[in-house]
């Protein structure tokens, strides 16, 4: 199910944006059955916060060292 919803939105997405062929997602995704509100209220939390760590990022190949102390960081 995921995969095809990555498949769809992924080819429409690059279309949108003359980009054939490009990456929209991050490998892999992680799936989690949500049983009580506490969870939700978790889930729901992450999904507002995350976006606001992207700077931060790892992942985010626009992030550059600002000393030794972040070696993940390129230059």
């Amino acid at each position: 199910m995921i995969g095809a919803f990555k498949t769809v939105s992924t080819k429409r997405i690059n279309l949108l944006r003359g980009t054939p062929g490009g990456r929209v997602w991050q490998r892999g995704y992680y799936e989690h059955v949500i049983r009580i509100e506490a969870e939700l209220d978790r889930v729901r939390e992450y999904i507002v916060n995350n976006p606001l760590q992207w700077d931060l990022d790892r992942e985010n190949p626009a992030v550059h060292a600002t000393g030794p102390e972040e070696p993940w960081k390129g230059p």
